[in-house]
């Protein structure tokens, strides 16, 4: 045990300063006792009788249930067929409805008879209507003015060189009018055919007077 310093013999060491002892303090379990206060007293934990409590006994079920629940599966049963029925009612209808009626023909009126057209005689072609001019000669045509068309030719050298004039419109005097046409550049009418175009360009170079 240390000695008590003389108190007559001064001190030279360091002066000492009184020391503070601070007791930390648990807040956790401050914090604890007021959710104690908030909430009540904690519960305990069970103990491992009362987790091994037996459950009281299941009352047995009373006679009446049996029949009850045969009752109720019989509505059940009975419902589900009274649907079955109505549907297949339901779709019997829509199948009769869309299936369209049997078609009947209309009886219509037969059609009056209508006259059968009277044929019209067609106007005879004339001199006006030929697309080569009035007084066209073509072959097959006969008369004097076929002969004047085949004298006129034997005028034109080696067009229809010995040539006849039997006043007949035959294939020997359309081959001639055609040769006659295309060395004179005639091109206003048929090949073949005398029409006014090649009248012309014939007259202008046998002359327009008496043959004979």
């Amino acid at each position: 045990m240390p000695t008590p310093p003389d108190p007559e013999r001064p001190y030279s060491g360091p002066v000492l300063e009184p020391v503070r002892v601070l007791r930390p303090r648990r807040f956790d379990a401050l914090a604890e006792l007021m959710r104690e206060m908030e909430t009540g007293p904690a519960q305990t934990a069970p103990t491992d009788e009362e987790e091994t409590r037996e459950l009281p006994p299941v009352p047995p079920a009373p006679a009446t249930s049996r029949p009850r629940r045969v009752a109720v599966a019989g509505f059940v049963a009975a419902a589900a067929l009274l649907g079955f029925g109505c549907a297949l009612l339901l779709t019997g209808r829509q199948e009769a409805t869309a299936t369209p009626p049997p078609h009947r023909p209309a009886t219509t009126a037969p059609p009056a008879a209508t006259p059968a057209p009277t044929p019209t005689a067609s106007p005879a072609p004339t001199a006006a209507t030929d697309p080569d001019g009035p007084g066209t000669l073509r072959q097959g045509d006969t008369g004097p003015e076929v002969t004047e068309l085949q004298q006129r030719l034997l005028r034109v050298p080696d067009v229809y060189h010995d040539g006849s004039t039997s006043g007949t419109y035959d294939a020997n005097l359309a081959a001639a009018v055609a040769r006659f046409q295309l060395w004179y550049g005639v091109s206003g009418d048929e090949t073949g055919v005398y029409g006014n175009d090649t009248r012309r360009a014939l007259e202008s170079r046998t002359g327009s007077g008496d043959d004979s």
